[in-house]
């Protein structure tokens, strides 16, 4: 009997789901664990009758169950895996917020795991603002190249440099404010 590829996805992003309640609080659990029971006990029996859009509802219930659980309620209905990894990490002190201020005054929330550089914490904005536009449906371009090459990020003063150096080395904890400053050009 051949296996729907469909179904193979659901069933891993299943097993995923079951990974990270394996970190969540024993109060939720047990709800959590009877709700993927009964979902892939549906998935086995339905195997030739589910078509992708009826799995991807099953998937998105699932999901909504997990951000249900307190630990995990900040988080959008349409959460990616990354999002939820960031979130379990911040709960256990793994990760940090840093609060990028922007030159119009907006805040973005950035999590980063403890030690991560300077590039991580880039990449970490990139990551933030592209998914930020896909759920208000921007299709805007940003041209990333030129932003690092046009702002620094700073903290208390002091420009963020050294891509390489550690967050923590410049001083940076959770919670802090990181902004985005011009570069002066050179003549």
């Amino acid at each position: 009997q051949e296996s729907n590829p469909h179904l193979n996805s659901f069933k891993d992003s299943l097993r995923m789901t079951e990974d990270i309640k394996k970190e969540l609080t024993p109060a939720n659990i047990k709800e959590e664990e009877n709700f993927a029971v009964d979902n892939q006990e549906k998935a086995t029996e339905e195997e030739e009758e589910l078509s992708h859009a009826e799995i991807l509802d099953l998937f998105q219930e699932g999901l909504a169950m997990i951000v249900q659980d307190p630990l995990l309620c900040d988080l959008p209905v349409q959460v990616t895996l990354e999002e939820i990894n960031s979130q379990v990490a911040l709960e256990y002190g793994q990760a940090m917020t840093v609060k990028v201020k922007k030159g119009d005054g907006e805040i973005m929330p950035v999590v980063v795991i403890q030690n991560d550089t300077v590039l991580d914490l880039k990449k970490a904005i990139q990551r933030y603002v592209q998914l930020k536009q896909e759920r208000e449906g921007g299709t805007q371009y940003i041209s990333w190249k030129y932003i690092w090459r046009t702002y620094h990020l700073t903290f208390n003063g002091e420009k963020l440099t050294d891509d390489k150096m550690k967050l923590k080395d410049y001083g940076i904890r959770n919670r802090d404010e990181v902004t985005f400053i011009k570069k002066l050009r050179k003549k």
